[in-house]
């Protein structure tokens, strides 16, 4: 099966002008609220209903060194997502993660990637480094981190459904993320103003007697751990 994969992945030169100079930065900061079960994303999902733009499948799949540098030593995941069958993939590169009351902050880098490119560096992750050159996010893991790319290898991931919504000036994104271990829902929203868009959420939440806690580690950190957090409903 992997010798396949090799004959059928096109050049990596003839993608160049997509690979190239596609690297985005920033801080990302998102209110991050968990709910408690099926019941609540589901009741949720209704009230929002009238809000709803479109749903996304998503595949995630997380690479590092055998002895987990990224994670351990610099605090940061690597990851490569695949949207709604492959029908574009994005390699992402997130650091030094900070979540307090349900905010979080963390410093990310994006990199669209061609969906064959990617499924061929998800089943042979040392492919990562032909294409290095091309990616500021792979050239940043190498150099800053320090890590050999070649060395890298698959640690798996998760699979979410995540569900968006214009909402009272937010976008909104609902998530039912599905480990190995159980399943995972979450609310999310991404702003410059993250204090007024968490009183908005919270508002919505409690109007509809919906329970919620904040969310304290991140989906990779879930997926890290092999369980999930237990739920309180501390605010």
């Amino acid at each position: 099966m992997l010798h396949s994969i090799k004959l059928s992945l096109p050049r990596l030169s003839s993608f160049s002008s997509q690979l190239t100079h596609t690297t985005t930065t920033a801080m990302e900061i998102e209110v991050k609220l968990r709910l408690p079960d099926s019941a609540a994303h589901q009741k949720l999902s209704d009230v929002l209903s009238p809000h709803h733009t479109k749903t996304h499948l998503q595949q995630n799949l997380f690479f590092d060194t055998p002895t987990l540098t990224l994670a351990t030593d610099h605090l940061a995941a690597l990851r490569l997502r695949f949207h709604d069958l492959d029908s574009h993939s994005l390699l992402t590169l997130k650091s030094t993660p900070t979540t307090s009351n349900g905010i979080t902050r963390v410093h990310e880098s994006e990199h669209p990637l061609v969906p064959a490119i990617a499924r061929a560096c998800a089943v042979e992750p040392s492919r990562f480094a032909d294409i290095a050159g091309d990616s500021g996010i792979l050239t940043r893991v190498a150099g800053e981190f320090g890590v050999d790319l070649r060395e890298l290898v698959c640690l798996g991931g998760f699979r979410n459904v995540r569900a968006v919504y214009d909402w009272n000036g937010l976008k909104l994104e609902l998530d039912e993320t599905m480990f190995e271990f159980g399943v995972n829902y979450e609310i999310e929203c991404e702003s410059d103003d993250p204090d007024e868009a968490k009183l908005k959420i919270e508002e919505l939440l409690n109007s509809n007697g919906i329970g919620f806690s904040y969310s304290e580690v991140s989906k990779f950190a879930i997926f890290r751990a092999g369980k999930l957090p237990d739920f309180n409903d501390n605010k």
